[in-house]
């Protein structure tokens, strides 16, 4: 059952609040994240499998021409009827809509983890969780996403074949486009910027994903050999992106 769309506006506010898709096929986390959710101002969308959350994607067209996605944040369970969560993550990220993703799961495995964040997921959250808690994380995520759309930015970066456009988010290698999530462009943008320097996990934290982040310092990782993957002619023995054993990565 996929519930209708409710908008909660304080009085006197006439801005509209953010639009969170909920899906989880657990009624009662389902009802009880939505409810949380409206409770802090949020338009909330929820539905109880993946193929109902698929339509409800592909139901609410892009709003203008650069493609606005329908929700600014999306609060997804991995393991769905029809259509997984990974998949919908998936959908998500190829169709290069910038918003955040907060996997729900429970699964609480290293590798679990590490599965959500290379298909492009913000963030990871295990069952059972305490509602303040997932509350914190979406309000954080959506911080994070609306700071980094409001910085301004240069055309274009380019070192050694790659070309990164900031206004487009869109990056080339060698004249290819190569598909980056939010999260691997934010890195990439952030050592093109600063070539040579070195970046401890916990400053590429702070910059791509906010002070507040709440997750696994493994993050940095799991990003940087995936971007390895699509900006490196060899990733095992890459050339842009040098690991410095004790200290972090540097770009150059």
């Amino acid at each position: 059952m996929v519930h209708n769309l409710e908008n909660h506006l304080t009085p006197g506010i006439t801005l509209q609040p953010d639009h969170i898709l909920v899906v989880d096929d657990e009624a009662l986390i389902r009802e009880t994240v939505g409810l949380a959710l409206r409770g802090e101002g949020y338009r909330v969308a929820v539905a109880a499998d993946g193929t109902l959350a698929l339509d409800l994607l592909n139901s609410l067209p892009p709003q203008r021409p650069d493609d606005l996605p329908p929700f600014d944040l999306a609060v997804l369970d991995l393991m769905l009827p029809g259509v997984s969560g990974l998949d919908l993550c998936r959908l998500i990220r190829h169709r290069n809509w910038d918003i955040p993703i907060l996997i729900l799961s429970a699964k609480a495995s290293e590798t679990d983890r590490v599965v959500g964040l290379e298909v492009g997921a913000d963030d990871y959250l295990v069952k059972p969780f305490g509602m303040r808690e997932l509350v914190a994380r979406c309000r954080a995520l959506l911080r994070r996403y609306r700071r980094a759309k409001a910085t301004p930015k240069p055309a274009a970066l380019s070192h050694g074949g790659i070309v990164l456009y900031l206004n487009e988010y869109r990056v080339t290698v060698e004249g290819h486009e190569v598909a980056l999530s939010p999260k691997e462009f934010r890195i990439l943008e952030l050592f093109m910027q600063h070539p040579n320097r070195v970046w401890s996990r916990e400053e590429l934290i702070d910059k791509a994903w906010g002070a507040d982040f709440m997750g696994d310092r493994k993050t940095v990782d799991v990003h940087i050999r995936w971007l390895r993957e699509k900006v490196e002619a060899d990733p095992s023995n890459p050339n842009h992106i040098v690991t410095l054993r004790g200290f972090g990565y540097r770009f150059g």
